[in-house]
């Protein structure tokens, strides 16, 4: 029977989302023009960001951008927020945008040398405790230096060749991709080898934050507090010190502690099964390899080499590098076909795309002022210790609904201004620079809306494959979210003391941390 115009329409709208998904979607636009014109446009702001988020945590019923783009278009059109400002954000954020639209296809380039490199390392390790470690250290490591949307760029490019070589083998034909190919004696190993690459990719996700909260290059945040602030790497990185140690140290603790217990769906080994197929693909891979991808490798090699030393550097912004890992990886690789070039893209677009309307949604917060009360409350907090407390706080809490980026600029512009106006003095705005710095940073592992390594890993093409969700990734980085909040909050209470507030010099880790620490011990004793 034919389908009516009408039907078509609805049937078209939203495609194969569920239809109480749809009906959702149509409830928000119809309620929020209702709200800002009769009731509140502050709470209509604050239900926006609700609605947002409630569609990245619906990303496998609906890619976000559709349902996010309709809501921020309708708070564009009923004035929640003005083309101008969504501009002005997205041009603020223009090195992130470049970074998603180059890095990324760059290291697509790359995945030869990648999947080369880390099939090694899987099948070298075999405790599964000492993969993880590897993998969240690395992260840490890379992230400190390099960026953390990079870094998850490279795992997610690991990963999703580590599925593929599996699941071509289990399916039996290279072109089924799907699960009705898999026989029933693979079902189970498919289940654990998913779980087994999800507790990886959030150690390594984990471990960009980890690493990203240590230096003024780990995170966009960091480098807009710095500058500020005034503070060179060097200073940046010892004044971030006394929290972010102690933060990593409990961080790895917990990475073992989660594996060794299985806890939160970590602790799944590699199934025998899919490790012989990877091994079976090596030695192939080893047996067939002709000069022609030797040279490829090594070319690939140099180019990493290059990547590394370009980012740490700062030779340049970080999307140029990716833009000229593009250029050398494909002319000494002989890919100079258009659509080869394009495939590339295709990973990374879609989630500029997303991230375009998640300025959008921080325009509104920007607009509608939905920040402010719990700024000025903060501080006009008359007790220094209880004001780091609470920016930490704060900002933990808002950068776990917003983007980090954003809440860490609005903290610190507002806390440079309150020093201008002499509300707060130089050792108290120090202070304060580095609890918005692990505020924005550590708290916000617990959701992907503030965490971008986190949120593009969810909407990336691997998260269905691995049954990746919103809700398993908050509870599976809930003990990470738990442990390095509060170690934090215990550094941002114990260790940072207003009457020793410049002590960049490396004299101070020395003698202030145990001074601290018996203090800390005394207040619990009491």
């Amino acid at each position: 029977m034919p389908i009516s115009l009408g039907n078509a329409f609805i049937k078209n709208f939203l495609g194969k989302s569920p239809d109480w998904y749809k009906l959702a979607i149509i409830s928000f636009l119809i309620v929020n023009p209702i709200v800002f014109f009769t009731i509140n446009p502050f709470a209509a702001g604050w239900l926006l960001v609700v609605e947002f988020i409630f569609t990245l945590a619906m990303a496998l019923k609906c890619y976000p951008l559709q349902p996010g783009g309709l809501l921020a278009i309708e708070a564009i059109a009923i004035g929640m927020t003005s083309p101008e400002q969504v501009k002005h954000e997205l041009v603020a954020n223009i090195e992130v945008l470049l970074l998603l639209m180059f890095m990324v296809a760059g290291i697509y380039f790359m995945k030869q040398l990648l999947l080369f490199i880390f099939t090694k390392i899987l099948l070298e390790i075999r405790s599964k405790i000492k993969l993880a470690l590897a993998f969240c250290i690395a992260a840490a490591f890379l992230s400190a230096f390099l960026d953390a949307l990079t870094v998850i760029a490279v795992i997610i490019s690991v990963a999703v060749g580590f599925y593929a070589i599996y699941h071509k083998v289990a399916s039996g034909q290279g072109d089924h991709t799907q699960d009705e190919h898999l026989s029933d004696l693979t079902r189970e190993d498919l289940e654990n080898y998913r779980a087994f690459l999800r507790s990886l990719l959030m150690h390594a996700g984990v471990g960009t934050a980890l690493g990203g909260v240590m230096t003024m290059v780990g995170e966009p945040q960091n480098l807009i507090i710095a500058d500020q602030a005034g503070w060179h790497f060097g200073e940046f990185l010892i004044r971030m010190s006394p929290i972010t140690v102690p933060v990593f140290i409990c961080g790895i603790l917990t990475c073992i502690i989660v594996e060794r217990l299985k806890l939160f769906g970590y602790g799944v080994q590699l199934p025998e099964h899919v490790r012989q197929i990877l091994l079976d693909y090596d030695q192939t891979q080893s047996q067939s390899r002709t000069n022609l991808d030797v040279a490829k490798l090594w070319v690939q090699g140099l180019i990493a080499v290059w990547l590394i030393v370009g980012l740490a550097l700062h030779l340049a912004s970080v999307g140029l590098i990716g833009l000229s890992v593009i250029i050398l990886a494909t002319t000494f690789s002989g890919i100079t076909e258009e659509h080869a070039l394009g495939k590339a893209f295709e990973e990374a677009l879609p989630f500029t795309a997303l991230l375009a309307v998640f300025f959008s949604i921080v325009a509104v917060i920007i607009d509608q002022q939905l920040f402010k009360p719990a700024i000025d409350a903060v501080l006009h907090l008359e007790n220094a210790d209880l004001q780091l407390a609470m920016f930490y706080v704060a900002n933990g809490l808002l950068s776990m609904v917003s983007d980090n980026v954003f809440v860490g600029t609005v903290y610190i512009n507002e806390v440079k201004t309150a020093l201008a106006e002499g509300i707060i003095s130089r050792d108290q705005f120090d202070l304060l620079a580095v609890a918005i710095n692990t505020g924005t940073n550590l708290p916000s592992v617990a959701t992907p809306n503030g965490q971008a390594a986190f949120l593009f890993l969810l909407t990336s093409a691997l998260a269905p494959l691995i049954r990746l969700s919103y809700g398993r990734m908050v509870l599976m980085a809930l003990p990470y979210t738990v442990v390095l909040t509060l170690v934090g909050l215990f550094g941002i209470i114990f260790f940072l003391d207003p009457a020793t507030a410049n002590y960049y010099d490396l004299g101070w880790l020395s003698h202030h941390i145990p001074e601290a620490l018996k203090h800390a011990s005394t207040s619990i004793g009491h």
